[in-house]
């Protein structure tokens, strides 16, 4: 992974709820991570309640944004369960435990993992949920289409016998 540990921190922190922390950070942000300068000028030009309102529309309404990446394979099924415990069971191996509310899918949260461990394995393996959540964020008109198009541009090409 060549540098891109900053960037994939910097993706996590843009992906998340914009809380009141989020406004200080956008300045670090916005010059640790020039890829996703698209997004950090529109969050720092847009009001906070504009800006959480935003989010909410974007991600919190429908999986069509979906921000958890097996629910782009697995859906709502059974098998979506089995692919939580191996993102779990993944962190442990690399002696991380997830904290908080979110499932261990949530892409701020892959993202956090891979900026810390250098294993770019589930963001490789879940390229096509990324290039999806970036498509349908571009055909939605929202600035965060950014974020998941930069992840993209840093994962080594697809191998023709990819499946996700």
């Amino acid at each position: 992974m060549p540098g891109f540990e900053v960037l994939y921190q910097a993706a996590a922190l843009c992906l998340t709820y914009p809380d009141d922390d989020f406004r200080t950070r956008l300045p670090l942000l916005r010059e640790a991570a020039p890829p996703l300068r698209e997004f950090t000028d529109h969050a720092t030009r847009t009001p906070q309640n504009e800006l959480q309102a935003h989010y909410v529309e974007v991600f919190d309404f429908k999986n069509r944004h979906s921000l958890y990446l097996s629910w782009w394979s697995d859906g709502d099924t059974r098998n979506r369960g089995m692919s939580l415990v191996r993102f779990k069971e993944l962190y442990r191996t690399h002696g991380l435990e997830l904290t908080g509310e979110e499932l261990p899918d949530f892409l701020p949260a892959v993202l956090e993992f891979t900026s810390r461990t250098g294993d770019m394995g589930l963001l490789v393996e879940y390229r096509e949920a990324l290039v999806q959540l970036s498509t349908r964020l571009t055909a939605f008109g929202t600035p965060y289409a950014c974020v998941p198009a930069a992840v993209c541009a840093t994962l080594p090409p697809a191998t023709a016998g990819a499946r996700r």
